[in-house]
């Protein structure tokens, strides 16, 4: 990477958003740059109709992302030195950008894949714990390692964690504070698949391409229900899979997905 390169790469192709954190020679951690970008980036895949799904990756083949860069962003965060340049002037008017772009509490329900090229640690595995679907190579290790720098994992991990894996994984992920291999992350239902390092994009490729085949509209009404249902008693829950149904079967594209099995042929759907 160059010194003009930004922290963040984004490119649109078929209806797949391709965001990369780009700072491959400081392990892809978090600066005040890429943070506010990524805000940008995640309103962007929001607003657009012709992106189905978004696939999250690191630059590299060393890191995912290590998460808050110690030396300038979590300064920042804790408010013990002034912002310095226009990138950290424009995240220390609103702090909570950080919280926006590694997904927690994100309010757009389009599906996000990450393909996990190498360690993801503290804000990093919790970004990998805002997607939805994770390919993660067999040489990568996963942590949310917080306490063991005096912090707490407050980028959604502490709620997402014990809703992902079991309780008691839950609890040693956070509280033992050491990353566990992608075997381990396999094994407790962390991640979809572990492969090798070359095979990483591929992967998670193919599968952003097999979600992009579905309606737009349908793919976001489905991930809605399952993230806003989750945890809440049946009744509730299902009244809120009952009115995602319904606001689908509004659209153009329910009509278009039946029509085009009748008449043996792929569907063309449109978003709307």
């Amino acid at each position: 990477m160059t010194a003009t390169e930004p922290h963040v790469l984004y490119e649109k192709r078929g209806g797949i958003a391709y965001v990369t954190l780009n700072r491959p020679d400081k392990r892809n951690a978090f600066s005040p740059e890429m943070l506010v970008r990524l805000c940008d980036v995640w309103r962007d895949v929001a607003d657009d109709r012709e992106i189905r799904v978004a696939l999250l990756t690191g630059s590299g083949n060393q890191a995912f992302s290590s998460g808050g860069d110690l030396g300038t962003t979590i300064p920042l965060m804790m408010r013990t030195r002034p912002p310095v340049g226009e990138w950290e002037e424009r995240f220390s008017r609103d702090r909570k950008q950080l919280y926006g772009a590694i997904l927690r509490g994100a309010t757009f329900f389009k599906p996000v894949v990450a393909a996990i090229n190498g360690y993801a640690l503290a804000g990093g595995a919790e970004m990998v714990l805002g997607t939805d679907i994770r390919v993660m190579s067999n040489e990568a290790t996963i942590g949310v390692t917080e306490v063991r720098r005096g912090l707490i994992a407050g980028g959604g991990s502490l709620v997402r964690l014990a809703r992902q894996v079991p309780w008691a994984m839950a609890m040693e992920l956070a509280l033992v504070g050491e990353p566990v291999t992608a075997e381990q992350a396999l094994a407790m239902g962390l991640v979809n698949r572990v492969v090798p390092p070359d095979q990483v994009m591929s992967v998670a490729e193919e599968l952003a391409r097999r979600i992009s085949l579905g309606a737009p509209i349908a793919l976001a009404k489905t991930k809605e229900a399952m993230v806003r249902s989750n945890g809440l008693p049946f009744e509730e829950a299902f009244a809120i899979e009952a009115q995602c149904t319904k606001d689908n079967a509004a659209t153009e594209d329910a009509k278009e997905g039946p029509r085009a099995f009748m008449q043996k042929r792929p569907p063309v759907f449109a978003g709307r």
